[in-house]
């Protein structure tokens, strides 16, 4: 398995037309660099597509995932972007209200 460290959100929309060198042009743009053992997430603007790009230290993957129904929980446009946890990540790739995950995984209202 590749390494991950660190997980942040883009929270502009990206076009999933995209390949491997738009996402890595935009992960520079918005993020500044592409840091060895980090994953970095976008969705359209649907937010019911999701395309992970993750530098493991020799190169960069590119991974897509779509909803067949109902769409990922993803934050409102106005910050550029955000760190998830792993188990924020866990919930956010499955549809789940991701941002209400407390300490030890519990859902609370915000």
């Amino acid at each position: 398995m590749i390494r991950i460290d660190a997980l942040w959100l883009a929270t502009e929309p990206l076009d999933m037309r995209a390949g491997t060198e738009s996402a890595l042009a935009r992960v520079v743009s918005v993020f500044g660099a592409a840091h060895p053992h980090h994953a970095y997430l976008f969705a359209n603007r649907r937010a019911n597509r999701m395309k992970v790009l993750v530098h493991d230290g020799i190169g960069v993957w590119l991974a897509a995932r779509r909803l067949n129904s109902g769409k990922f929980i993803w934050p409102r446009e106005g910050a550029a972007s955000a760190v998830l946890s792993r188990t924020q990540f866990d919930a956010l790739v499955l549809g789940l209200p991701w941002q209400r995950l407390g300490d030890g995984g519990v859902i609370t209202v915000l």
